[in-house]
């Protein structure tokens, strides 16, 4: 990931590989890797290079639920992380899911 940063500034992901799903209470689904990274692919590598990212709203799916993007960075680059994701969020107003 370092040699990819020094090419490019930010990279942009989505923030999960999957559609919101239900909440469940603890110890409902056993903790195996498949169930706690099948749906983090693009959000727990940057914990493990220590980038930092941030997610942001983006949209809604046709269910109406919520849809993130990550924004991640180079090491130490929190401040240009943080401004790419003020600039999307004040040009593209955060959806809200209907009740």
């Amino acid at each position: 990931m370092r040699l990819f940063m020094t090419r490019y500034d930010l990279l942009v992901t989505p923030s999960v590989a999957i559609p919101a799903f239900d909440a469940r209470p603890a110890g409902a689904v056993p903790m195996t890797p498949e169930s706690m990274l099948s749906w983090t692919p693009f959000s727990y590598p940057f914990n493990l290079t220590q980038q930092p990212a941030i997610s942001v709203p983006c949209g809604l799916t046709s269910a109406g639920l919520p849809v993130g993007l990550q924004i991640v960075g180079a090491a130490y680059a929190d401040a240009l992380v943080l401004q790419a994701a003020c600039a999307y969020e004040t040009r593209h107003p955060v959806p809200r899911p209907t009740i």
